[in-house]
């Protein structure tokens, strides 16, 4: 099985919405897209709700990774480690979608789950990793 993990964004919907639908960027528009193509299934990585499924209903909120302090990350990390575990998501490949501060704590535990993880857009700023995208994704 092929799974991916796209990080949750900071642009949302101002009402509650299917997870898969609540963040609005272009960014998070594209890797949904990729997410859908490139894996069997796919979750969000949400700083307020840990791992979600595409078709759970959430409200908007406004925590990021990105301001929180390390010993937080790697609490939210534990608890999305065990999420991946409850859902029993192992198999052939992982694909990353998230920034360094999503992924730092999780991509050992994603190793000893899947045969192959992957970060396709490691070390590309926002701009790159959207025209990376773009041409993949034939846009």
């Amino acid at each position: 099985m092929r799974v991916a993990f796209v990080s949750c964004v900071k642009t949302k919907s101002a009402t509650p919405e299917l997870a898969e639908q609540l963040y609005i960027s272009p960014w998070f528009r594209m890797a949904r897209e990729y997410a859908r193509r490139n894996a069997d299934r796919w979750f969000i990585l949400s700083a307020q709700h840990g791992l979600v499924e595409p078709g759970r209903l959430i409200a908007p909120y406004e925590a990021t990774l990105n301001r929180m302090r390390v010993a937080d990350r790697q609490k939210w990390a534990a608890r999305v480690i065990r999420e991946i575990a409850e859902w029993d998501l192992r198999g052939t490949r992982a694909v990353v979608l998230a920034g360094q501060n999503y992924r730092e704590f999780l991509m050992n535990p994603l190793t000893a789950r899947f045969d192959t993880v992957d970060v396709p857009m490691k070390g590309l700023q926002m701009g790159e990793q959207l025209s990376w995208m773009k041409n993949l994704l034939g846009g």
